[in-house]
């Protein structure tokens, strides 16, 4: 593949810690003692899954997360840094797209009627499902470097 400045590998390189570092961002501006203490995260998730346009968004959020959510708060928030760490590093870099994916399509899934989280949920999935299928740990990555998963 031909690029400019850098070669294909390093730009998937480039567009997997972009993405680390977008999670990273959600990460950090969580007011993670209103998520842990208060519950203010899966309260506001409670709410908009009530008033969701599809049943099973609703059954499924009382079904699993309303009955346990402290764990759903440490759940969400720890995963966003994990993911984060993951595709900056390089370390276990599928399983932190696969991973990213799966939240950001919960995250879409829940935010049906907000177009700016829509965006944001949308690129960031497109994102992970390009640098999966591209291999994007291939190089500056801990993968690679210690030769896991056919970097």
């Amino acid at each position: 593949m031909r690029t400019v400045w850098l070669n294909g590998a390093e730009w998937l390189a480039v567009l997997r810690i972009g993405l680390g570092l977008w999670w990273l961002e959600s990460w950090r501006h969580k007011d993670r003692k209103g998520w842990f203490e208060r519950g203010t995260g899966i309260a506001w998730a409670a709410d908009v899954a009530g008033k969701h346009r599809w049943a099973v968004v609703r059954t499924g959020f009382d079904r699993v997360v309303a009955p346990r959510p402290r764990l759903m708060a440490h759940l969400v928030v720890y995963a966003e840094l994990a993911l984060g760490l993951g595709l900056v590093t390089g370390f276990l870099t599928p399983v932190a797209l696969i991973g990213g994916l799966v939240l950001n399509l919960l995250y879409l899934t829940l935010m049906i009627h907000d177009w700016a989280e829509q965006g944001q949920n949308a690129m960031m999935a497109l994102i992970s499902l390009v640098a999966l299928f591209a291999v994007a740990w291939q190089t500056w990555s801990l993968d690679h470097a210690i030769g896991w998963l056919g970097a």
